[in-house]
Formats: structure tokens, C-alpha cells, sequence
């Protein structure tokens, strides 16, 4: 049986790498006695996948990860018992039964989205304390050029991409949506197994748009969730792609 597994990762939490949370939640589910399947072999392990990973620092509110299991307790069971082995940072939101047919998350996920804010005590360039002209540059940056081209660059070798084509959703929240009454940010980009943009490149290449030096350190990213996209094209959250448990499959 096929399940899929939502959680959130805040707090301190999002200082842990995603090689860690693999390995606590191997031990989570043991210690909630849901039943999993393990490989067969020298080497069994549990049969766990888990969809595009977090990058360290970067909190969010929809984490997933597809499991095998032999029988399932029900959907609220599950939750309850797993959440009470999650350390204060790590809470499971969701718990569901996926078709025998489904394929994992992990190659399915086609789009991530994201808030971006600027830390408080942060000191930010004056332009930020307008949420006009700071509306007005993003359209000269983004939303009015038919291309924008940025360089990917990775350890063996660098790529240019347009942001046009990975790009889905680029605004400025509302200024009643922001957060300390600073400006924040709205991405939803390509999260592919293919073709894929990290937030921080795009924030960067605007940054240097707009002619100010990035800071990483002073922003704060944060996923929404994460989609896959359904047969008539439309993008979906990874969670909806199953049914909720009423009661224990035995």
C-alpha cells in the first residue's frame, strides 16, 4: 500500500540537512509502529522516497515523502502517532493512500512556491520602503521583458536559463500580506526533475537588477507547499493526489 506523508519543518529545525531528516524519519516510523515495507537483500531498507529536498535554512509548510506499508492505521491515527515522536520544529500535516498505480513524489513534483521576507533588524535599501516603486522595477525586470536570462552556475559547469520559461508567479505581496511592514515576496517556479530554479537565484539576478548587493543571509524563504501537475495541465498540491484514511486498513 502506497501512502503519502505531508509535513512542515520550522524553528530550528530548518538548520538540519535533508540527509538528517531522512534518517530521523527512519527511526519515526519505527518508533510509531506504523507498519513499513523494507527492501529485499543484504541491505533492506525502508521504502521511502521523499519529494524535491529543502535547502538547509529554508523553512516550510509542505514537505513530502511517498512510504510502503503492509497495513495503515487511519489518517488521523497516523498523524497523532507520528507527531508524537517529531521534535518541536517537525509537525505531519497530512497523511493519505495513494492509487497502486501513483508514482512517486519524487518524480512527479513539477512546481514549488514561496514567501520571501526580510529578516527583522536587517537594514534594507530605501527603495524597499516603497511599495510602488518597488512594484514598478519588478515589472521592468520581470513582467514586461520578453526573456530574462540569468547563469546557473553549478560545480562543473555553468547554464543559461530564462526565468520567463521557469518562472511561473513573481509579485509582491499585497502590503497588508507583508511581514514587520516590510516588503515580501511571491515566487512559484519549475521544481522538476529536469528542469528546476532555486528562489535564490531569481532573487539574486533581481537584486542585481536593481543594483544592490544579495545578501542570503538577510531573507528568510519559506515553501508554501509543492505541486504536480494533473492530466488536463493544471498545477496541483502533491497532497491532493490521494485519499485520506477513515479508518485502519488491516
Amino acid at each position: 500500500m502506497k501512502i503519502r506523508i505531508k509535513f512542515c519543518k520550522y524553528g530550528r529545525m530548518k538548520f538540519v540537512g535533508h540527509l538528517d531528516i531522512m534518517r530521523y524519519f527512519q527511526k519515526a516510523i519505527r518508533m510509531s509502529e506504523i507498519p513499513i515495507c523494507y527492501s529485499e537483500g543484504f541491505s533492506p531498507h525502508q521504502m521511502m522516497s521523499f519529494a524535491a529536498p529543502l535547502g538547509v535554512g529554508v523553512t516550510s509548510g509542505g514537505e513530502y515523502l511517498d512510504i510502503e506499508v503492509h497495513t495503515s492505521p487511519s489518517s488521523r491515527e497516523a498523524i497523532d502517532a507520528l507527531n508524537a515522536v517529531m521534535p518541536y520544529g517537525m509537525e505531519i500535516t497530512g497523511y493519505v493512500r495513494l492509487d497502486e498505480c501513483a508514482k512517486t513524489a519524487m518524480s512527479v513534483v513539477s512546481a514549488a512556491d514561496y514567501e520571501i521576507w526580510a529578516r527583522q533588524g536587517e537594514e534594507l535599501p530605501e527603495l524597499f520602503g516603497s511599495y510602488e516603486m518597488l512594484q514598478g522595477k519588478l515589472r521592468e525586470f520581470f513582467l514586461e521583458p520578453e526573456q530574462v536570462l540569468v547563469t546557473k552556475k553549478t560545480k562543473k559547469s555553468e547554464k543559461v536559463m530564462d526565468l520567463k520559461k521557469l518562472v511561473y508567479d513573481f509579485r509582491i505581496l499585497e502590503p497588508q500580506e507583508q511581514y514587520f511592514d516590510r516588503p515580501a515576496f511571491y515566487l512559484n517556479v519549475c521544481t522538476g526533475s529536469t528542469d528546476n530554479i532555486k528562489p535564490e537565484l531569481v532573487l539574486e539576478a533581481f537584486w542585481d537588477f536593481l543594483g544592490y548587493p544579495y545578501d542570503p543571509y538577510a531573507l528568510q524563504i519559506h515553501r508554501r507547499d509543492v505541486f504536480y501537475t494533473d492530466e488536463k495541465g493544471a498545477r496541483r498540491p502533491l497532497l491532493e493526489a490521494g485519499e485520506e484514511i477513515e479508518a485502519a486498513i488491516v
